[in-house]
């Protein structure tokens, strides 16, 4: 399958699905006049991985997700799978993946997605000078016989 390039509607759905639900719980307070369609539903999926990122895939085991689809009164219709059983968590990331799709989008990019993607920046930040930190350099000798 060839890989494709990433589409800005699937940036905001990633980030909101893996923002850290108390932080979203505290940049969007309030609900929007919404109807859910359906959900939020708690089950599991199937996580698939592959040998060196690129060989046969195979199952590696089960994760719980909830997923969630609301419409706004508008009509945007939002869709949301997160991780974990966070009920909230996935009704406030369909409603954002629906906000994102009408002419508040520019507002609640600067109030809420913003941040969040400051947040997630910083974390992967501090994940990788921890990782930096245990780096342990291999070096060889060249021997006598060697040459």
């Amino acid at each position: 399958m060839p890989q494709t390039e990433k589409t800005a509607r699937q940036d905001w759905v990633s980030l909101l699905a893996k923002a850290d639900p108390g932080a979203l719980r505290a940049l969007m307070p309030g609900l929007p006049q919404h109807e859910i369609l359906r959900g939020p539903e708690i089950g599991t999926v199937m996580v698939r991985g592959r040998t060196n990122g690129t060989g046969a895939p195979f199952n590696l085991g089960e994760m719980t997700v909830t997923r969630c689809s609301a419409r706004l009164a508008c009509g945007a219709v939002g869709h949301a799978m997160v991780q974990g059983r966070d009920r909230d968590h996935a009704l406030r990331a369909a409603l954002g993946d629906a906000l994102m799709q009408t002419g508040q989008s520019e507002a609640y990019r600067e109030a809420t997605l913003a941040p969040l993607q400051r947040a997630a920046t910083e974390a992967r930040q501090t994940r990788a000078a921890k990782a930096a930190a245990t780096r342990v350099e291999f070096f060889t000798l060249v021997r006598g016989e060697d040459k």
